[in-house]
């Protein structure tokens, strides 16, 4: 509890300075008059750019757990994409995210290996997707970027570039290599029975092995169907596109000028896998600081805290209202299904009892 007040003091914070830098700066004085004349049309394809990473990375989800055969509706699939967004942006290094998201999977049936297979395996077409389109983006534009970003910040890029890169790898070990995965589990397991926090070691054990059995059957039987994983690649690019392309509609929607889409497009790769890694909520200050010091060059006439704010607001903040709103939804209605049961059981007892 404590670390979740602690994570939205400093997401408000993060917001406060950000509406701060946006109003204070002396190169716009008129921004509120600004902000109220963005061109409408591409703020909407600024919103259409959040709604389709969204859509995407519900898509690659809902396909995955069709093709194994556990087939939940496009509604769930939505809701439990947008929980896993919410959550991801209000812990630190997004790590409540996929926990949320394997939960309510398995509230609907679906085994815990298979929705963390399906989590795993989404996760890794990003990392590679992320990496190659990265890639590709910083050759074809070294002379923009080369003269855009200052050596400090070229230093971000190589850190993030290389974790990024390197966790590829990292995720297939883990993915493919059983042993490895059963002894880190056991020697979790040992030191939880030890500190007395898990208790019959020996059968927590025997059902972890389980599985572990389904979850590296359920990849390996991935590995098997090619189409699927390029399905997932797919999926993952049209997802990233989506959220690269918000700043270039942001750009836009201020109607300034003189910079190229692709141009735009590798700085937002480059500023994602600059500070991705961040261990904070939503990557915060990381990103805000980044998008000042990445596109400087490129939002003029003193519009550079203003565009963060616009920016920010559909990569970041939409994520937080929305997923609150249907938080608090679902758990309104997990409340009232769990005060139905008990009388719905009353009912059927009577009812067997009258028939008897």
């Amino acid at each position: 509890m404590k670390r979740s007040i602690l994570s939205f003091l400093f997401i408000a914070a993060t917001l406060g300075l950000i509406v701060f830098i946006a109003f204070s700066n002396s190169d716009l004085t008129n921004a509120w008059e600004v902000l109220f004349t963005l061109k409408t049309q591409w703020l909407l394809c600024a919103f259409l750019g959040w709604f389709g990473y969204m859509l995407f990375d519900m898509l690659g989800l809902h396909y995955f757990l069709r093709k194994q055969k556990y087939p939940i509706s496009i509604g769930f699939a939505t809701y439990v994409t947008l929980l896993g967004f919410y959550y991801a942006n209000i812990t630190p290094g997004s790590s409540g995210g996929q926990p949320m998201q394997v939960y309510y999977l398995s509230k609907r049936k679906i085994p815990v290996p298979i929705a963390t297979s399906a989590l795993s395996i989404k996760f890794l077409s990003l990392q590679i997707m992320v990496v190659v389109m990265s890639t590709v983006l910083w050759i074809a534009n070294s002379v923009y970027i080369n003269a855009q970003l200052t050596p400090g910040a070229k230093w971000f890029v190589y850190i993030g570039y290389g974790i990024n890169f390197l966790s590829i790898p990292l995720i297939l070990l883990i993915a493919l290599h059983r042993p490895l995965v059963q002894a880190i589990i056991l020697f979790f397991v040992r030191v939880g029975a030890k500190l007395r926090i898990i208790k019959r070691p020996e059968e927590r054990i025997v059902r972890l092995d389980a599985g572990m059995d389904m979850y590296h059957m359920s990849i390996l039987r991935l590995m098997k169907y090619p189409k699927r994983i390029i399905g997932q690649m797919v999926f993952a690019a049209l997802s990233l596109l989506s959220l690269m392309s918000i700043p270039l509609s942001v750009y836009r929607a201020f109607d300034l000028s003189g910079t190229h889409w692709y141009e735009l497009l590798s700085l937002s790769f480059l500023l994602f896998i600059s500070a991705s890694y961040t261990p904070l909520p939503g990557a915060s200050g990381a990103q805000e600081g980044g998008f000042l010091i990445f596109f400087a060059g490129a939002f003029t006439q003193g519009t550079i805290g203003l565009a963060l704010l616009v920016w920010r607001f559909f990569s970041y903040y939409l994520f937080l209202l929305v997923g609150a709103v249907i938080s608090i939804v679902g758990s309104f209605r997990g409340h009232r299904a769990d005060k139905e049961e008990p009388s719905r059981a009353k009912s059927d007892t009577a009812q067997d009892s009258a028939e008897q």
